[in-house]
Parts: structure tokens; C-alpha cells; sequence
């Protein structure tokens, strides 16, 4: 896993769309310390967010604050920009959401999609483009609870119905208009990744059980879970990202059709927690007492066992979990910890976890 110590995205300029986001802006803090020319594409961020706690704007070379689904705009910044890499993470996130919003979520995570694709076929220029979509994009009318890439997509909710969509809608590009076995010619490779349930510092969504958590303990108050015996693949949000980076590094060496395909990255299946054991060991990291969760079940439908299985990303691209759940636990309470009690913040502490999470990738 040294690729991304090898110098292979030096003076690379890269576009991430979703940059204001959660794994947006982890994702843009880390190239700019690989010597990027990051630039941003994305709505404007909350006031509290780790975009504005890591300072992210004051590493970019630019960013257009606008929606997804404006073609134009978006559009003229790739043209402008030229990206050697573009990630996309520009998406409605959250499950409940969806249920009440549901026109919303399809169309910014669908249609939103779909002018991305249709800005880089416009373009027609050499292009890394990988698609960040969800574990939630696999059907759950069947009896697979450890999904590999193959496995049939699908989804009940809103929000993972779209990511399902969102698989299908990049696929249909590649094999139409960027088919990999025909790559000399119009030099664009497209990939698809599915992460797990990401934890980490500067995640403040709603609905989200750290966020939730670390928001009762500070306020003094009990939790509310809506099902404690989910079983999730949690990990770290730098987890998944290296494993975008790697993905992109090793299209840029070398994009062959194996690589422009689907894949996943998740935690060991050993190594694989409910929500309430989630919940217990980020209250016993976190100093001093904190008040037990309560449980509130929850009305809608909700997967109880998602697991993926990362086989394909460890052969073919030597991606491999560095921290433990417990880690991943532990760095995320530190995170906020430091930020809230510490005082604490800017973008030295995230650099912090990234470099630490980079030294055990040199390690392994």
C-alpha cells in the first residue's frame, strides 16, 4: 500500500465534487498533502462542518459553490480546470432523508450523476472519473449479507434505490461511450467504489449515529437509537478514501478493463459491530460519564446485516484495512473530544489523523 507515498498525484489537478461534505473534505485535506491541485465543486457547507474546521477552502486552488445538477456551470469549471482525476461525491447521503424527500434524493444522486458524465463525454478529454455510489446499493430481497461486486443491485429506500441507479446509470456510460477495451481512443476510465458505514471527525449530519452521539453526550443527554442491533461494516473515513486513491493511482498507471469496474471497500468481516456496541465503546473512550442510550425503533425499513466483502480491492490493488474498528473508534472520539472539551480544531487536527493513518500504511 505504498502507492500513495509514490510521488503518483504530484502536480496531478484533481476535482472532488462534494468537497464541502464529510468524506469530501477529508478526501480534498488529503490529496492537497500529496501535492495536488485540488479543486471543489459543490452546495455550500453548513457553519459547523469539518469543511469550515479544516480550513478546506484555504488548500483549494478553486471551487465553485453551486448544485449538482447545474450542467453548465459544472461544465465550464471542468473544461477550465481540465482534471487529470475527478471524484464524485456530490450526493443527497442520508436514509431518513430520503423517505421524506424522496423526488430530491433521485434527482440530485441520479440526474445529478448524469450531468457529471455528460460534462466529461462533452469534454471528450483523458480523464480518471470514479464514482463514489454505496454499500446500500445491493439488493436485500436476497438472503447475501457479505456483498461481493457482482451481486444484484437494488434497494427499498429512496436513497439506496438511487445509488443502485447511480451503478447501473455509470456502467451504461462506460460500456456506451467510454468502453475500457477501446481506451486509446477516447482516454476517459470510469470506476465505481461502495464503502461501508464511514466514522470520523468533523461528521455533523443528522441521523448519523456519532454525530447523534457525541451531540447528547456534550448536551448532557441520552442518545435515541432507532436500531441497535443493525450490523454495519463501520470504518474510518480515511479507510475508504485510500482506497479511492489507490483505485485512481493505479487507473492513472495503467486503466485497464479489470479496473474500470465496481468495487468495494469495507472492514474485515471480522471485525464487524452492531450499533450498539458502536455506541458503548465510543462512550467508554470519550472521559468522563455519559448517559445510556435509549431506544426508540424506527418506522421504516432498514437493513439489519450489510457487510461487504472487499476480496477484489485487496487482489487487485493491495487496499487492506489499517485501523481496527476499535481504532477507528477511538481516533473518531479523540477527534471530537479535542474539538468540543480541547479546544482544539483547524486543519491541523485532521492533518494529524492523516498522517497517522499514513505512517501505518508505510508500516504495513
Amino acid at each position: 500500500m505504498d502507492t500513495l507515498s509514490s510521488g503518483c498525484f504530484d502536480s496531478k489537478k484533481v476535482l472532488v465534487t462534494g468537497h464541502t461534505g464529510f468524506k469530501g473534505s477529508w478526501l480534498s485535506l488529503w490529496l492537497s498533502q500529496l501535492g495536488v491541485e485540488v479543486y471543489g465543486y459543490s452546495l455550500p457547507s453548513p457553519e459547523e462542518s469539518h469543511y469550515r474546521i479544516a480550513d478546506v477552502r484555504g488548500i483549494l486552488h478553486g471551487e465553485v459553490l453551486a448544485d449538482i445538477r447545474e450542467k453548465d456551470r459544472l461544465s465550464h469549471l471542468i473544461t477550465d480546470v481540465q482534471p487529470d482525476v475527478i471524484f464524485h461525491l456530490a450526493a443527497q447521503p442520508l436514509v431518513r432523508y430520503s423517505y421524506s424527500h424522496p423526488a430530491e434524493t433521485f434527482d440530485v444522486n441520479v440526474m445529478g450523476t448524469v450531468s457529471l458524465l455528460e460534462a466529461v463525454r462533452r469534454a471528450g478529454r483523458p480523464v480518471i472519473l470514479i464514482i463514489v455510489t454505496s454499500d446500500k446499493c445491493y439488493s436485500t430481497d436476497v438472503e447475501v449479507f457479505c456483498f461481493r461486486e457482482e451481486d444484484r443491485l437494488g434497494g427499498i429506500d429512496p436513497y439506496s434505490a438511487s445509488k443502485a441507479a447511480v451503478e447501473i446509470i455509470s456502467d451504461s456510460y462506460r460500456r456506451s461511450y467510454f468502453p475500457p477495451e477501446r481506451y486509446d481512443e477516447h482516454r476517459i476510465a470510469l470506476a465505481t467504489v461502495r464503502a461501508g458505514n464511514v466514522i470520523g471527525g468533523g461528521d455533523f449530519a443528522s441521523d448519523r449515529i456519532i454525530p447523534d452521539l457525541f451531540r447528547s453526550i456534550v448536551a448532557g443527554r441520552s442518545v435515541d437509537l432507532r436500531n441497535p442491533h443493525a450490523v454495519r461494516p463501520w470504518q474510518h473515513v480515511l479507510e475508504p478514501l485510500a482506497g479511492y486513491l489507490m483505485l485512481a493511482a493505479a487507473l492513472m498507471k495503467t486503466p485497464t478493463p479489470s479496473l474500470c469496474s465496481a468495487f468495494n471497500f469495507g472492514p474485515d468481516i471480522s471485525d464487524t459491530l452492531t450499533v450498539m456496541e458502536i455506541v458503548e465503546l465510543f462512550q467508554d473512550l470519550w472521559p468522563g460519564t455519559c448517559d445510556c442510550p435509549v431506544v426508540h425503533p424506527q418506522a421504516f425499513h432498514e437493513t439489519r446485516i450489510l457487510q461487504l466483502d472487499a476480496k477484489k480491492s485487496m487482489d487487485m490493488l493491495g487496499w487492506r484495512p489499517v485501523w481496527t474498528t476499535r481504532e477507528a473508534v477511538e481516533m473518531t472520539a479523540r477527534w471530537y473530544h479535542d474539538y468540543y472539551c480541547g479546544g482544539i480544531s483547524g486543519p491541523s487536527r485532521s492533518i494529524a489523523d492523516i498522517t497517522a493513518y499514513m505512517d501505518r500504511l508505510s508500516y504495513e
